[in-house]
């Protein structure tokens, strides 16, 4: 199934001690160009985010927004650097002494010294934070492959509709074009016969010049291979796999192809045929830009 390349999706879970906003956002792209924005606290599982998003998306720029939260109280570790601890009442021991004074002093006088102590948070469990964070992703996620997967269904039925009207007017420039090499026939006949009057025709000479300017302005292999594609783009337009590069290279061809027959056109009726397939085809290949 054809999806878009835009769409938006976000998500805010509360669970084990943790709250975790996850907002995604993805626009139109050649290729998968995430940008990731999180604490840098939270930096080492940006890998594990890009391997979950590359799950579901590939193709289109991916903005993803996550902010962390702790909705319980923190726990606070005391480590005592005792070595140091002794060190200081050492040396307050001697300097007493040195200056005859007596070594009165408590213990959270030492306590209180640079360094003797130290406070920090308890250390947290990456896989309790992923556990809470991918839940969150999830969610995020599923809305915005929603909304690509909408958006896909309405460009797919646009690009369907202009690729049936592209082979309505193939099969017109098919009937078309050996009727021109009849009229060119009629035409040269009535053109020797301006030029020479009542003079017999050499019907195998006319036979000939009508031959070789059908054969010039053959369009056979360009109408058969133009077919081809149309009935390719369709295919992939029920695909359930990324087509977007797929398709913008099918219509490459396509392109390839009516510009062909346009310059083999001898014939107002088929160069304005050829002007609207190629009006279409470009009107197609914008949409393309939004399909992933």
């Amino acid at each position: 199934m054809v999806k878009s390349m835009t769409g938006f999706g976000r998500s805010q879970i509360n669970a084990q001690g943790y709250e975790v906003t996850c907002e995604l956002k993805s626009f139109n792209h050649r290729f998968f160009d995430l940008h990731t924005r999180i604490s840098r606290r939270y930096g080492y599982l940006e890998d594990r985010i890009k391997d979950e998003l590359k799950k579901n998306l590939n193709r289109g720029r991916i903005e993803i927004s996550i902010n962390i939260e702790k909705t319980q109280g923190k726990a606070r570790n005391i480590t005592v650097d005792k070595g140091l601890a002794m060190a200081y009442y050492e040396s307050l021991k001697d300097l007493a002494g040195n200056l005859n004074i007596s070594p009165d002093f408590a213990l959270m006088d030492i306590f209180r010294l640079p360094d003797v102590f130290n406070l920090a948070d308890a250390e947290e469990d990456p896989e309790v934070i992923w556990e809470v964070m991918k839940e969150a992703l999830e969610e995020a996620l599923g809305s915005l492959m929603e909304m690509r997967r909408k958006e896909g269904e309405n460009l797919s039925q646009d690009i369907l509709a202009r690729n049936g009207y592209i082979l309505s007017a193939v099969n017109l420039l098919e009937k078309r074009s050996p009727q021109v090499a009849a009229e060119y026939r009629e035409k040269l006949r009535s053109r020797i016969a301006d030029m020479l009057g009542n003079v017999n025709i050499d019907e195998n000479r006319l036979l000939q010049e009508a031959a070789v300017f059908a054969d010039k302005s053959s369009i056979t292999e360009e109408i058969v291979r133009l077919k081809s594609h149309v009935k390719h783009l369709e295919e992939l337009m029920q695909s359930p796999e990324a087509v977007g590069r797929k398709c913008d290279f099918l219509v490459q061809e396509m392109f390839r192809e009516i510009n062909t027959i346009a310059s083999k056109a001898n014939d107002i009726e088929m160069s304005q045929i050829v002007v609207e397939v190629k009006a279409e085809l470009e009107k197609v290949r914008e949409q393309l830009q939004n399909i992933e």
